[in-house]
């Protein structure tokens, strides 16, 4: 009887356990009512009797992006906000561009699992574990290699080859959020004190003051 209502304990708290992710959804589609003022977390649905074919598409994936920028990189998102069919759903997907020697810059997707693929070009790609190892996984990608950077890792990717890059992304939240290290370090809004960055990064607070003044 003892073992009997301890496998009962243990399937109560599996079972609690297995359904404490976020819910799927209850209906075949809940499209973001954007002009909704309501906080929710996530977006409003629309009337089912209003959702339209345009409020699960998008145009434009094709098109390339403008690299014309210091990191010679960009990136064109499809999220809830381009697509307000995705609400509820958890998942988008991004067309990255790289200019030759072009850099998608160390971020992080605080949302979301990433799975990049390359439809062009060479990439260098990487991301770092957690703290105490923050060991850097690394791996070349050529045209048709899959690459996964898990939910919340700092990860880039850099183009090694000799002309431009493309790459297709796919993540796991509708709206996966992303923190590009040094933006956020360097040009948060108002500015980290920079003695609190000389100290974390262990370098003179005049570099600090170069570093602050580049973004």
């Amino acid at each position: 009887m003892a073992k009997r209502n301890l496998l009962l304990g243990l399937l109560a708290i599996t079972c609690t356990l297995a359904i404490a992710n976020d819910p799927g959804p209850l209906q075949d589609f809940c499209v973001a009512d954007t002009n909704s003022s309501t906080r929710v977390n996530g977006l409003v649905c629309l009337d089912p009797k209003s959702v339209q074919a345009n409020h699960f598409y998008f145009s434009g994936l094709h098109l390339p992006g403008n690299t014309s920028n210091p990191v010679g990189s960009k990136v064109t998102l499809v999220s809830v906000t381009q697509v307000p069919g995705l609400n509820t759903l958890g998942i988008s997907i991004a067309r990255v561009d790289y200019a030759r020697c072009g850099l998608n810059p160390p971020h992080l997707h605080p949302r979301a699992t990433e799975i990049l693929t390359v439809v062009e070009g060479t990439l260098f790609a990487g991301c770092v574990t957690s703290n105490p190892e923050n060991r850097l996984i690394t791996k070349v990608l050529y045209e048709g290699d899959v690459f996964v950077f898990p939910v919340g890792l700092p990860h880039f990717q850099i183009n090694v080859g000799n002309g431009s890059a493309v790459a297709i992304s796919a993540l796991s939240s509708q709206n996966p959020g992303v923190i590009t290290i040094a933006n956020a370090v360097f040009g948060s809004n108002p500015s980290i004190a920079d003695d609190v960055l000389a100290k974390a990064f262990q370098i003179d607070k005049t570099v600090i003051d170069q570093l602050l003044a580049n973004f």
